[in-house]
């Protein structure tokens, strides 16, 4: 751990690390992580397009407010530290990041269930009620290797549009948003939807689709459901459960 990080940063940027770490120790304790690769980064607050991203070679549950990676949009490292970042990571994030000001943060997994349904000829289809939140803004990037040509980062933004979830063909899950919170919980109904969908079609029983005119209503619904507030209704009970099984994100 660098020490007096939280002493050299602003209030803010401390508080995005402390919601950043959180966010990989539960992606963690879910199983969603895969050893020390796929990534998770936050945009600093500030006029600076810098944002923090995880370091490589530590564990989800590893890491903390202090340890994480500030860079900016080509990858150099803008605050001194004992770690670097994984390059691949870096490719997908920082140009998320760059063509979307609203993407302040941007999760990427490769869940067993995520890569599973990726592979799927018509990949997720509107099977679940959780489905649909993915579903109503969802966008699809196909293969191209591992994420290390930058001049696939174009060709990613203009997949991902202004959409908020993205099913990477043969690869994995992205979603993104305004806030940590709210990435996460797209990330949960996302994650969720992809196991529902391979246990419901592991039965080889006749599946029952949910209606179109019902899918696109979703998002006015969505906003409903939550008061409006997004991921922010159950990002404090997550940090409640930090607290109780995997203490210490916050240093």
């Amino acid at each position: 751990m660098v020490a007096g990080v939280k002493e050299r940063v602003s209030q803010q940027e401390w508080q995005t690390r402390v919601d950043l770490a959180a966010c990989y120790r539960i992606v963690a304790h879910y199983g969603w992580d895969d050893l020390v690769f796929t990534h998770i980064s936050a945009r600093v607050p500030g006029p600076e397009h810098h944002f923090l991203i995880n370091p490589y070679g530590l564990l989800f549950e590893e890491i903390t407010a202090s340890n994480l990676v500030k860079v900016d949009l080509q990858g150099n490292i803008v605050m001194d530290t004992e770690f670097n970042i994984n390059p691949a990571g870096f490719t997908i994030h920082s140009a998320v990041h760059e063509a979307r000001a609203d993407a302040l943060c941007v999760l990427h997994l490769h869940t067993t269930a995520g890569v599973a349904v990726s592979t799927l000829k018509d990949s997720l289809q509107a099977y679940s009620q959780q489905s649909l939140f993915a579903l109503s803004s969802m966008a699809y990037h196909d293969y191209e290797g591992v994420a290390l040509n930058p001049e696939e980062k174009s060709r990613l933004v203009a997949d991902l549009g202004e959409n908020n979830f993205m099913i990477l063909r043969n690869h994995g899950l992205l979603t993104c948003g305004e806030s940590i919170a709210d990435t996460f919980l797209g990330m949960f109904l996302l994650q969720r939807s992809c196991e529902i969908q391979l246990q419901a079609q592991a039965t080889g029983q006749p599946m029952i689709k949910i209606p179109d005119p019902i899918l696109s209503g979703i998002q006015a619904q969505a906003k409903q459901v939550t008061r409006a507030a997004g991921g922010a209704l159950a990002w404090p009970g997550i940090l409640r459960k930090l607290d109780r099984i995997n203490p210490g994100y916050d240093q």
